[in-house]
Parts: C-alpha cells; structure tokens; sequence
C-alpha cells in the first residue's frame, strides 16, 4: 500500500520554497501537469481537489522580487515524470 502511495503526486505542491506546501523531495523526482487538457510546463503551484494552478503573468514581478501569478481554475491532473524512483523494490 505504501508503494500507491509514492506513484501518486500530492494533492497541493509549490514550487515556492517559503510555501508550506513545498516539499523539495516530490519536486527533485520531477512533476508533468495536465490543465484542462493541456500539458504544462510553467506552474508555479497547483491543487487537484480544489482545481487550480497557478501561472506566471508574463515576466512581471511582485515587490519581493518574484514571480507575478494568476490563479486559473480548471481539471488538473498531476504525475511523476521519474517512474523508475517508485520501482526501487522490482
């Protein structure tokens, strides 16, 4: 059962590293995103159960020095694009 586990994405992961939801791990392994049917490669952070990414706007940056973002609701499905981390057992 932990073998499920690791083959499925966590639900909310950010790439920011001040984020409570960032976990440099699941990140290092390597994450592929689908939005509405779309494969995406910009997301800034994203939720499965709510439904929605974040997405940089243009080069733009906030006060702090980061990363402008817009918040677009939709599908979202998430996969780990090194597969072979989960077969470490076989």
């Amino acid at each position: 059962m932990s073998d499920a586990s690791h083959d499925t994405p966590p639900d909310r992961l950010s790439t920011d590293p001040r984020s409570p939801h960032y976990v440099e791990e699941v990140l290092e392994r390597g994450i592929g995103i689908r939005f509405n049917g779309v494969e995406r490669h910009n997301v800034e952070e994203y939720c499965i159960s709510e439904g929605w990414v974040r997405l940089p706007v243009g080069k733009s940056l906030d006060r702090r020095g980061q990363p402008m973002t817009m918040k677009a609701k939709g599908t979202v499905e998430a996969w780990f694009l090194d597969t072979a981390a989960g077969n470490d057992d076989a």
